[in-house]
């Protein structure tokens, strides 16, 4: 008996700066395969329609029809509260990286009332340090010495593990009261306040900005920050920055009243 699948409401593929729209075909028809609802490409320029449709398959048609295009992968992040980032490369600044049944497995139980990205990137190079950015989590295939897997067979693989992790999860632990996690939008939010309020204290320099940044959000990433948490941050950060303004401008006025004060001696 063949196990059915659950559609994942508000779940997406990303697919940031594919080479070929055969493989935004091939995804869609895994992605409708694999109950995943929306389907968003970071391009400069509007795929092929005829060839993506080719690959599609007449029943993951709709996802072509209503693909969602986007120009840069901040602007297609932002509707997921979680994204998994997929990647084959082993980066310096990297986190370690888990294979997909067990990010799947630890992402199905806070699956439940939030949206769900899978990120994919180009196919002869893969994300790049600033696209994994925007993913609170990680995940590579293993192979074994040849490690290149064709865009859409990740895709696969992916949607595959996440379908199944949820589908196996108990339905009475799936219940949630409603969305409680901050979405993309929110958390890049508040890591502007953080950045804004990082370099007015010079902790962070325009030098070292990348690193710290990127540090900060590998570290706040494994909080699973919640939409409460995400604004009392940016709460203080803009208090903090309000301070700061109103004792430059209180300096400037002291300033100011010195200047006077020689001008009328």
């Amino acid at each position: 008996m063949s196990q059915s699948i659950t559609t994942l409401s508000g779940s997406g593929l990303i697919l940031v700066r594919p080479k070929y729209p055969e493989n935004i075909g091939a995804s869609a028809r895994i992605a409708c395969n694999f109950g995943i609802e929306q389907l968003t490409v970071v391009t400069e320029d509007a795929p092929d329609q005829e060839r993506m449709f080719k690959m599609a398959t007449h029943k993951a048609a709709y996802l072509i029809r209503d693909l969602r295009l986007v120009d840069n992968t901040r602007e297609a992040a932002e509707p997921y509260h979680f994204i998994v980032g997929t990647t084959a490369r082993q980066g310096r600044h990297r986190v370690l990286e888990k294979a997909p049944h067990a990010v799947m497995t630890e992402l199905a139980s806070l699956a439940a009332g939030h949206r769900i990205g899978l990120m994919f990137g180009r196919e002869s190079s893969g994300l790049t340090n600033e696209d994994l950015d925007f993913c609170q989590f990680t995940s590579t295939i293993p192979t074994a010495d040849f490690s290149s897997l064709n865009l859409a067979q990740a895709v696969a693989i992916h949607c595959y593990e996440l379908s199944m992790a949820i589908s196996t999860l108990d339905e009475q632990a799936n219940l949630d009261g409603g969305s409680q996690y901050a979405n993309s939008y929110d958390l890049e939010g508040m890591y502007e306040h953080i950045e804004d309020a990082l370099t007015k204290t010079t902790f962070i320099r325009h030098t070292n900005k990348t690193y710290w940044m990127r540090n900060i959000r590998q570290f706040l990433s494994r909080t699973k920050i919640k939409k409460k948490e995400a604004s009392l941050i940016r709460g203080v950060c803009r208090k903090f920055l309000w301070h700061s303004r109103q004792e430059e401008e209180q300096k400037g006025l002291e300033g100011q009243k010195g200047e006077n004060d020689k001008d009328s001696e």
